[in-house]
C-alpha cells in the first residue's frame, strides 16, 4: 500500500521532540560511567566489599544489554510513547531510591531498576525521532544516536565533581527533577504512536533471549575481576548455560510463528554482517573508551583527573565531524564514511600504542585520542543508518538489538583485557597492545562493511 504523500512530512514539534528524547538518552548514558568516581565513596558509607561495589557498575550495564532489545519490540508493537513515559517513571523511582539505599544490596537492586529504564530510552526514543522527521529520519537519528557515546564519556567528570563538593547519593538525586521534567514535557509535546496489530507477545521468547544474555554476560563480567581464570567454574557453567539458553531461543524463533525477535533482523540480508560489525565496534571502541584513562596513568603516571580529560579530546573530535557527517550521508553512501573512521580509528588508537614523539606524554595520547575521535564523528551516523534502513517499519527493535551487540562487545573487551593485565608484569606495555589489538579489529571489520547494503539519499 502506497503512503500518501503528506505521511513522510516532517511534523511541527519535532525539535522539541528531539531535545526530551535527546535529554533521556543522555541521562541514561551519563548513569552508565558516572558511578565509576565514587566507588570508593560509595564503598565507605556503605561498608561494602569492592567486589559488591563494583556491581552497582556491573549491573547497569547488564540490564541495558538484557532490556535493549525487549523495549524495542515492545516499543514497535505497544506504542512508544507509552514504553518511552514507563521507562522515564522508573528510571526516575529508581534513582529516588538508590539515593535512599542504606545498604550496597539495596543499592546494587536499585541500579538494575535504573537499568531497565535506561535501557529502554535509545530504542523507543530512535523510534519517536524517526516517526517525527519523516522523510529527514536518516539525519535526525545520525546526529540523535551520537549522544549516546558522548554521555559515557562525561559521566566520570561530572562524577568527580558531584562527588568532591556533595556526596554520592547527589549523583542519584539530580536525576530526579530532569526525570520528572522528562515525564512532564514527553506527556505534553510526544504523540501517541498507534500500536501494531500483531499476534500475542512471545513471552517465552523473550524470557529465553533474556536469560541468554543475563547468564553470558555474567560470566564474561566476572573474568574483569581481580584473580580471574577462564578456568572458573562460575564462568565456564555460566557460559554452558547461556549455550544452551542460546540455542533453544533459536529453536523457538525458528518455530514459532511470530517470534519476539525474528531471525531475519539477526542473520538476515544485511543483518548478519551489521550485528557482527555493532559487536567489533563495540569492543573496539567502547572497550577503548574506558581503558584510555588506566592506560595514561599505569603507563605514564599522568594523574586521574588529567587522564580522564583525554576522553574529552576524544568527544571534542567526535562532535566536530558527526555534525558534518550527518549531513553529508545523502552523498557519500553508509559504507565509505564506515570504512574511513574505522581506518582512523585504528591509526589513533596505534599511535596511542606508541611511544611519545616530539610531544609530552599527555599531548601524544590527546593528539590520539583526538584522531580516534574523528574516526568515531565520521563512522557512528553512517553505522547507525546502516541496518535501520533495510526494515524501516521495526525501528526500535533493530535499534534496541545494535545497542545490545555494542554494549556485550564493550563488556566483552573490558573483562578480557582487565584479566590479562591483572596477569601481566608490565600492565602499561600490556595495555599497549591491547589498543594495537582492537586496531586490528576495526581494520578487520572493513571487508565486513562490503557486506551492507550501501545506501545514499532518504529512506
Amino acid at each position: 500500500m502506497i503512503a500518501e504523500p503528506a505521511a513522510d512530512e516532517p511534523l511541527a514539534h519535532r525539535r522539541i521532540v528531539f531535545g526530551i528524547v535527546s535529554i533521556a538518552l543522555l541521562m541514561a548514558s551519563i548513569d552508565q560511567t558516572i558511578v565509576a568516581t565514587a566507588l570508593n565513596a560509595i564503598r565507605g558509607d556503605l561498608n561494602a566489599e569492592l567486589t559488591w561495589s563494583g556491581w552497582t557498575i556491573t549491573i547497569y550495564a547488564l540490564g541495558q544489554i538484557i532490556v535493549m532489545p525487549l523495549a524495542g519490540r515492545l516499543g514497535d508493537q505497544f506504542g512508544r510513547k507509552r514504553v518511552f513515559l514507563g521507562a522515564a517513571v522508573l528510571f526516575t523511582v529508581a534513582s529516588l531510591c538508590c539515593s535512599l539505599a542504606d545498604n550496597i544490596y539495596l543499592l546494587v537492586v536499585f541500579r538494575a531498576l535504573q537499568a531497565i529504564g535506561g535501557g529502554a530510552f535509545m530504542p523507543t526514543a530512535t523510534g519517536i525521532v524517526a516517526e517525527q522527521f519523516g522523510r529527514d529520519r536518516d539525519r535526525a537519528i545520525g546526529m540523535f544516536t551520537s549522544i549516546f557515546p558522548i554521555g559515557g564519556i562525561i559521566g566520570p567528570i561530572i562524577g568527580g565533581i558531584i562527588v568532591t563538593y556533595w556526596s554520592w547519593r547527589e549523583i542519584f538525586v539530580v536525576n530526579v527533577p530532569i526525570g520528572l521534567l522528562l515525564i512532564a514535557l514527553g506527556l505534553r509535546f510526544i504523540p501517541s504512536s498507534a500500536p501494531k496489530a500483531a499476534a500475542r507477545v512471545d513471552g517465552t521468547g523473550a524470557v529465553l533471549l533474556a536469560l541468554t544474555m543475563l547468564f553470558s554476560m555474567y560470566g564474561i563480567s566476572s573474568l574483569g575481576g581481580s584473580g580471574a581464570e577462564p578456568t572458573d567454574p562460575l564462568f565456564i557453567a555460566s557460559m554452558v548455560i547461556a549455550l544452551v539458553l542460546g540455542f533453544l531461543f533459536v529453536r523457538h524463533a525458528n518455530r514459532h510463528a511470530a517470534p519476539f525477535i525474528p531471525l531475519s533482523l539477526l542473520r538476515g540480508h544485511g543483518f548478519g554482517a551489521m550485528n557482527t560489525i555493532n559487536f567489533l565496534f563495540g569492543a573496539a571502541m567502547l572497550g577503548f573508551g574506558a581503558l584510555v584513562p588506566l592506560y595514561a596513568e599505569s603507563r605514564y603516571g599522568i594523574q586521574p583527573l588529567q587522564a580522564g580529560t583525554l576522553l574529552t579530546a576524544r568527544a571534542v573530535g567526535m562532535i566536530c565531524v558527526a555534525g558534518l557527517a550527518v549531513f553529508a550521508l545523502r552523498r557519500t553512501g553508509l559504507r565509505a564514511p564506515m570504512i574511513g573512521g574505522f581506518v582512523l580509528v585504528a591509526g589513533g588508537m596505534a599511535l596511542m600504542s606508541l611511544a611519545p614523539h616530539g610531544l609530552t606524554p599527555y599531548a601524544w595520547l590527546a593528539l590520539a585520542a583526538g584522531i580516534t575521535g574523528i574516526g568515531m564523528g565520521l563512522s557512528i551516523p553512517a553505522s547507525n543508518n546502516a541496518s535501520l534502513q533495510l526494515a524501516p517499519d521495526q525501528i526500535s527493535a533493530i535499534a534496541g538489538l545494535r545497542g545490545m551487540f555494542r554494549q556485550s562487545g564493550g563488556i566483552v573487551a573490558v573483562s578480557i583485557t582487565t584479566t590479562i593485565l591483572t596477569h601481566s608484569a608490565n600492565s602499561g606495555t600490556a595495555q599497549a597492545y591491547s589498543f594495537l589489538v582492537f586496531a586490528a579489529i576495526l581494520l578487520l571489520m572493513i571487508p565486513l562493511t562490503l557486506l551492507v547494503p550501501d545506501h545514499r539519499g532518504t529512506w
